[in-house]
C-alpha cells in the first residue's frame, strides 16, 4: 500500500526511490509491526480479560504452573493483526508470494483459533477434535501445496536442495513437491504448537528463524547474489523479506507481554499460524532442510511426544517424565527460565548453523 503511494511520489521527488529497496522497506516493516504491537496489546489483553479468556493448566503437569491458570489466552491473534497490517503497508501487493504466505498463515490462524474458542469460551477442554483439525490442516495443505506446484515456471522451484552441497538437487516432481510441502506445512504448524508450553519458549525461536528465513529469501529473489552463493534463484521471492521482518517484529512486539512472568498466551490461533508461516516461506525459498535444522527445538519437541505416545502405547512405560521435553526438564528440577533461555541458545546455534550453509557448499 505506501509502496505504491511512494512510488507515485518518487515521479515527483526522487528521493521516495529509496522505498522501493527491500532492505529499508525490511527495516521499517520490523519497526512497524513492534511499534502495532505495542499499542494494541494493552487493550487487547484487557479485552481478553474482561471476557474471562483464560488459559486452563493440565492437572498433572508441573506444579508451578497451576499460578498460570486463568492468564488470558488467544494472544496470538495480535501478532496476526501486526503482521498482516504491516505487510499490506510495506509489502509489493502484487506479488502472489505475498499473499500465498499471508493467506497460509490466516488459514492456519482461523484453525487455531476455532479450537481456542472452544476450549476458553465453551469450556470444552478437548477443543477441536484432533482429527477436525487435522483434516482441516491437511485441507489447506494440500490447497497451498497444488497451487504452488501450478504456478511454478522452473524445475528449481520444485525441487529439493540439498544444503552443504552445491550441486545437489533432487528433482521432487509435482506429486513429489505436494507431498513434500503439504508435511512441512502440517508439521511445522503443529511442532510450534507443541513447544509453546512455557513464556516465551516458542515465540523467540519463531522470531529468529524468520529472521533467518528472510535472508535466504533476499538471497533468492537476488538474481547476483543467488548465483554466487548457488542457491535457486526464485523470481519474486525476495518481496517475503518484507512478511518475515513483519514476522519478527510482531513476535518481539508479543515477548514484552509473554515474558516471564507472561501477561498472555499465544495460543493455537497464534502458534498453528507461525508454524505454517514458515514452513511457506521455507517452501517458497526451497529450503525445507534449513528449517528443519533452524527449527530443530521445534523438531525434537515433536519427536519427544511421538516418542512418548509410542513407547507406552507398544510397552507402557514413559521414556520421558512428560512430554513435550521442555516439561521433562521441569520435572527434572530445571526452572521454567532456565529451560526457556537454554532453548533459545539452542535455537541460535542452529540458525548460525543453518546460515552457514549458504557458504559451506
Amino acid at each position: 500500500m505506501l509502496l505504491l503511494f511512494t512510488h507515485y511520489l518518487a515521479s515527483s521527488v526522487r528521493t521516495f526511490h529509496v522505498f522501493e529497496y527491500i532492505t529499508l522497506r525490511a527495516m521499517l516493516a520490523t519497526l512497524t509491526a513492534l511499534l502495532i504491537s505495542f499499542l494494541v496489546g494493552p487493550a487487547m489483553i484487557r479485552k481478553l480479560t474482561a471476557y474471562k479468556i483464560g488459559q486452563s493448566v493440565r492437572n498433572d503437569g508441573p506444579q508451578t504452573h497451576l499460578v498460570k491458570a486463568g492468564t488470558p489466552t488467544m494472544g496470538g491473534a495480535l501478532i496476526l493483526v501486526s503482521i498482516v497490517l504491516t505487510t499490506l503497508l510495506w509489502g509489493d501487493l502484487t506479488s502472489s508470494y505475498i499473499w500465498s504466505v499471508m493467506l497460509t498463515t490466516l488459514g492456519f490462524g482461523v484453525i487455531g483459533w476455532i479450537d481456542d474458542y472452544r476450549k476458553v469460551v465453551h469450556r470444552n477442554p478437548k477443543g477441536l477434535s484432533a482429527r477436525s483439525k487435522y483434516l482441516s490442516q491437511s485441507i489447506l495443505a494440500l490447497g497451498f501445496a497444488l497451487y504452488l506446484v501450478l504456478t511454478a515456471v522452473q524445475p528449481e522451484q520444485t525441487d529439493l536442495i540439498v544444503p552443504f552441497f552445491k550441486t545437489v538437487a533432487i528433482p521432487l516432481g509435482a506429486l513429489g513437491f505436494v507431498i513434500l510441502t503439504y508435511f512441512v506445512l502440517v508439521g511445522s504448524s503443529n511442532a510450534v504448537n507443541l513447544t509453546d508450553g512455557l513464556d516465551g519458549l516458542a515465540i523467540l525461536p519463531t522470531v529468529l528463524i524468520s529472521a533467518a528465513l528472510s535472508v535466504f529469501a533476499y538471497v533468492a529473489g537476488n538474481r547476483v547474489f543467488s548465483g554466487y552463493l548457488g542457491v535457486p534463484y526464485i523470481p519474486g521471492a525476495g518481496e517475503l523479506v518484507i512478511f518475515c521482518s513483519a514476522m519478527s517484529g510482531a513476535g518481539l512486539g508479543f515477548l514484552w507481554f509473554n515474558a516471564y512472568p507472561a501477561e498472555v498466551f499465544m495460543g493455537d490461533v497464534g502458534a498453528l499460524a507461525l508454524g505454517a508461516a514458515l514452513g511457506m516461506v521455507a517452501v517458497i525459498v526451497r529450503q525445507e532442510i534449513v528449517l528443519f535444522i533452524m527449527g530443530g527445538v521445534f523438531v525434537v519437541e515433536t519427536l519427544s511426544v511421538i516418542v512418548q505416545v509410542a513407547s507406552f502405547k507398544l510397552t507402557g512405560r514413559r521414556v520421558f517424565r512428560m512430554a513435550p521435553l521442555h516439561h521433562h526438564f521441569e520435572l527434572k528440577g530445571w526452572k521454567e527460565t532456565q529451560v526457556v533461555v537454554r532453548f533459545w541458545i539452542i535455537t541460535m546455534m542452529l540458525i548460525l548453523l543453518g546460515l552457514s550453509t549458504l557458504k559451506l557448499r
